[in-house]
């Protein structure tokens, strides 16, 4: 049976330059649990900013999805292609923005555990 999972929130971010990737404010994680999988099915975000910024999902310290934000821009990604996250996998949201570039991103991440 398939239980939903959401990441959400408004978080902040001080940009170390878009080569530098840096955690969100307070930092996002999520530890699949050891008895299930997980799929990421869609993703929402919002930029505060009049720069473009990226966010960045990383499975277990390595780059899994990018999504690019505009400037004052929000995106909706609902995924085409879903893989499964196996067991004990750490997933971990960043952005990456211009160096000095202070904002605030709205997130709506959907997880399904299966």
């Amino acid at each position: 049976m398939e239980t939903p999972r959401f990441i959400q929130g408004v978080y902040s971010f001080e940009g170390q330059g878009l080569e530098k990737p840096v955690p969100l404010r307070p930092a996002i994680s999520y530890v699949v649990p050891r008895d299930r999988r997980a799929q990421l099915i869609y993703l929402r975000a919002g930029n505060s900013t009049s720069e473009l910024i990226y966010l960045l999902l990383k499975r277990d310290g390595h780059p899994m999805r990018y999504f690019p934000v505009g400037a004052k821009d929000a995106i909706h990604v609902p995924l085409v292609i879903v893989e499964d996250i196996h067991p004990e996998s750490v997933l971990e949201l960043s952005v990456g923005a211009p160096e000095g570039l202070r904002g605030l991103t709205a997130i709506d991440i959907g997880l399904a555990e299966i």
